[in-house]
């Protein structure tokens, strides 16, 4: 009888700690910002503050009716940054971060839902300015993260991102080495790179 209890009270404490936190990735925790701020930019477009990192105001749609994806999601600002500053609308109008890389796909091959080539991590095309990074989901994220990147050198990569979380920065560095002919972002929840060509 005891055991049944200890085991009620765990589950309890358990379902009322992962409650606690789907809510709190809801709000905005950092009274320094507000939501819809604008933080960063690249090209001209720019880069928004989301709160909690599930936070989620209404969907973007261009006049021409493309779906932009949700206010301020780390996949609207990709997509209305390929849509101003490419002129590039994606076949695929959905999907979650994950689901911009196929793994299907092979290095260096087209990627027909995005209109864009895709490229492994590692692969043999070297990431550049422009390219969108894609991560894997996480326990903590199961829809992945997609960024931007911002700077390339020899030995590491900078991205631009939006809603990394309220008290994250909109650019981040990674490095990068060669192995093998093959550039690797040092990073295990990158999957690859999307490029327009």
């Amino acid at each position: 009888m005891k055991i049944k209890k200890i085991t009620l009270l765990i589950i309890s404490v358990l379902v009322l700690a992962y409650a606690g936190f789907k809510i709190i990735k809801k709000v905005n925790l950092n009274s320094n910002y507000e939501i819809g701020q604008p933080l960063d930019s690249l090209n001209g477009v720019k880069v928004y503050y989301n709160g909690g990192v599930d936070h989620v105001l209404d969907r973007n749609v261009t006049k021409d009716n493309y779906n932009l994806g949700l206010k301020y999601q780390c996949v609207e600002f990709v997509k209305r940054y390929y849509y101003e500053y490419y002129n590039h609308k994606m076949p695929d109008a959905y999907g979650h971060a994950k689901d911009f890389f196929d793994p299907k796909i092979k290095d260096g091959e087209l990627n027909p839902k995005r209109n864009l080539v895709q490229y492994t991590n590692p692969s043999k095309g070297k990431p550049e300015v422009g390219d969108l990074l894609i991560f894997s989901g996480s326990l903590l994220n199961r829809f992945g993260h997609v960024a931007i990147v911002s700077f390339v050198s020899e030995n590491e990569i900078e991205l631009i991102q939006q809603n990394p979380g309220p008290f994250s920065s909109s650019r981040e560095v990674f490095g990068m080495k060669t192995q093998e002919g093959n550039y690797k972002i040092n990073n295990e929840r990158i999957l690859g790179w999307l490029r327009k060509e």
